[in-house]
């Protein structure tokens, strides 16, 4: 429909808009829905409620992304200006009005004119006037109070359901208020524009509320400020046109249709290229994702492709990162952990004379229950978007002190499990260079989690264990059991030991016992230093990546220069896997797990490369060529059609009223085609 502008009649707009981009240059389609401030400002009534809940609906029927351009003032508020135009008023006294008024009523005339619009009762004076007491006012028009809010949970339900079924994006273009701010939240992926509030309630209602002049303006209510560090905003922007080239770049990430395949392009970044970037003593989880500049003009390339990684919810538990990156050219979401301690800021409630604004500090490596409800969140957008997932794991473990307990720590790290336990993409969980994963945070994102999704690797420098070596000493090498290592090792107090227990013999050449037991103690005292570091150092020894491998926790030892090629491949591997695991389960049924489907391919695999001489189930390269040849299980999905065809067959020979249908769809089938290809069967 093409209508001049300005003259909408409903205060929404939505456009299907096909277009061309690096990852489909044959065209995508999207579909786009927007409030047209323009029009009662914007404000959601029936009509915008029922055109939204519809356009999401053929979003999540079509699976295409649905984009949701916000810029308005909430639910519709209004009255019925046809009774308030008319209305008379029943005083206590007519002669003075100052003492007050019974009721609000109609004459006879006005009602007789307007009675749907009302719903009221009858009064004749004694004068013979008769008035009709107005007990609701319902009004002529529709979209005036209740009918609002009851269309707004319609479309909150549709938002969020579209959130599970297709890809969901909310840019907040203009000031979006009351249910415009719970579907920037429902859609969950969501844009701020730098200028533009999030609010619920108006800063001058929440004053009136208070009693007193608290807040001066919306953007201290809603701004980037509140909403970009509290987890609702993933992404900020200066201007309209850095939000356009954000929804763009993003959607770079997102399959045409939800559940379709990977936008993968060719990559600019060499796949094969080493990592440059080598961490000293901590590593910087963005540097190890995107490469960094070295001071000298030379950039020192990361794990992914250059200028491909989108970060999301900078703002917010900064001990985490998060974001999105290509490998190779192909999509990915990514975690990784910050290592310094950051600081987080706690804005003031200005609602709260005694409030002030505090900075708090927050360790690297360390989930706390903000940084791990983000680890949560983000892996449940990325499983959504049907990405492959790199987790770089450097956490010491959960912070587990009182105050964290009470913010929902054990929730947000049971909400990470339950997350990567539904995960249904490639997972690769790789502790980086310099890099250590112990305790809890081990558990939470272990293989064992999703042993058919998740493969652990480590970089050979690389520490994991329950705890730490200085930690792990003091129960299982205690002081005496340093002494006793002493008492082992140490020439200087085997020879006092030896003297002691001569001259606790009575040998005449020995030594004072008194003098030789104190000669020990010294001995020991000076030692004590220098074995409790041996006694971290053979701790340190348990940690190593060589022992996570010889105890089958990780599947291999991934050197830091390599890992972008290893990765590069595997990923490769994994989603051709995926692609026709996926195809097996369509043919043959959902009654087929994942790891069957995966278990089938091995065998076929196996068995066409045993003609050539090859039994190497692990060579990445080689099953990604022989996938990419259909001609190469063309037979075996013919073979898995037919089982199919004959299992539905035998159970159908199971009962007489599905024998009595299958001969009608038989013959129905025989109506539609010329000739049954019965060779599919034999």
């Amino acid at each position: 429909m093409e209508r001049p502008a300005g003259l909408n009649d409903i205060g929404m707009v939505a456009w299907i808009l096909e277009m061309s981009t690096p990852e489909f240059p044959n065209g995508r389609q999207i579909i786009v829905v927007a409030n047209d401030i323009t029009f009662r400002a914007g404000s959601f009534g029936p009509r915008e409620d029922a055109f939204f809940e519809a356009v999401t609906n053929l979003a999540c029927e079509k699976k295409l992304p649905l984009i949701y351009l916000a810029a308005n003032s909430g639910a519709r508020i209004g009255i019925a200006d046809e009774v308030k135009s008319c209305f008379r008023v029943g005083w206590s006294d007519e002669s003075s009005p100052e003492r007050g008024f019974q009721y609000i009523y109609l004459t006879d005339e006005d009602y007789s004119r307007i009675a749907s619009s009302v719903i009221a009762h009858k009064l004749q004076l004694d004068s013979g006037e008769v008035r009709w007491i107005i007990d609701s006012v319902v009004g002529k028009e529709d979209g005036l109070g209740v009918e609002n809010i009851h269309g707004s949970a319609a479309i909150a339900s549709a938002y969020s359901r579209a959130y599970e079924e297709t890809f969901t994006l909310t840019f907040v273009t203009g000031r979006t208020v009351g249910i415009g701010a719970y579907l920037a939240r429902l859609g969950i992926r969501c844009i701020q524009r730098l200028d533009q509030p999030i609010i619920l309630t108006g800063y001058s209602a929440l004053n009136k509320l208070l009693g007193r002049e608290v807040y001066s303006s919306h953007m201290q209510l809603g701004g980037p400020k509140i909403m970009a560090t509290n987890g609702v905003v993933h992404l900020t922007v200066s201007d309209d046109l850095e939000g356009i080239s954000s929804i763009l770049k993003w959607l770079s990430y997102v399959p045409a249709n939800i559940g379709g395949a990977l936008p993968i392009t060719n990559p600019l970044d060499p796949p094969n290229r080493p990592v440059a970037y080598i961490p000293e003593n901590t590593c910087d989880p963005r540097a190890a994702i995107r490469g960094v500049d070295d001071g000298q003009g030379q950039w020192l390339g990361g794990m992914f492709d250059k200028d491909s990684f989108v970060e999301t919810f900078e703002g917010w538990a900064k001990t985490v990162v998060t974001g999105r990156a290509k490998l190779g050219g192909i999509p990915v979401g990514v975690i990784a952990v910050e290592t310094q301690t950051m600081m987080q800021l706690v804005p003031a409630d200005p609602g709260q004379l005694d409030s002030h604004e505090r900075s708090v500090p927050r360790a690297g490596q360390v989930w706390f229950p903000d940084s791990a409800t983000k680890t949560a969140q983000a892996l449940l957008d990325f499983n959504r978007e049907g990405l492959p997932l790199f987790i770089l794991a450097n956490w010491r473990g959960f912070s587990g002190g009182q105050r964290d307990l009470f913010e929902g720590i054990l929730q947000a790290g049971s909400t990470i499990v339950e997350n990567l336990r539904t995960y249904n993409q490639p997972a690769f969980v790789y502790i980086p260079m310099a890099g250590e994963l112990r305790g809890g945070a081990w558990v939470v994102v272990d293989s064992k989690i999703n042993p058919d999704r998740i493969e652990c690797y480590a970089e050979r420098t690389a520490k994991g264990n329950v705890l730490e070596p200085q930690g792990l000493i003091e129960i299982k090498f205690r002081s005496e059991e340093l002494q006793d290592c002493m008492g082992r090792l140490d020439p200087e107090l085997i020879n006092l030991k030896a003297k002691l227990q001569g001259a606790k013999l009575g040998n005449g050449n020995s030594s004072d016992p008194t003098s030789l037991q104190k000669s020990i103690e010294a001995r020991t005292k000076q030692l004590m230093p220098l074995y409790t570091q041996i006694a971290v150092r053979f701790a340190e020894l348990h940690d190593t990546s060589l022992r996570m491998a010889a105890k089958g926790v990780i599947r291999k030892v991934v050197d830091w220069e390599e890992s972008r090629s290893f990765f590069y491949k595997r990923l490769r591997r994994r989603i051709s896997e995926d692609v026709l695991a996926k195809e097996i389960r369509r043919v043959a049924g959902e009654h087929f797990t994942h790891q069957s489907a995966i278990e089938l391919i091995k065998k076929w695999y196996l068995a066409s490369q045993a003609e050539t001489g090859s039994t190497e189930w692990d060579d990445d390269d080689a099953f990604v060529a022989w996938k990419d040849n259909p001609e190469n299980y063309k037979v075996y999905i013919k073979e898995l059609k037919a089982q199919k065809v004959s299992q539905s067959l035998s159970e159908l020979a199971g009962s007489s009223s599905d024998l009595q249908a299958f001969s009608q769809g038989l013959a129905t089938l025989l109506d539609k085609v010329s000739i049954f290809p019965f060779s599919i069967l034999s």
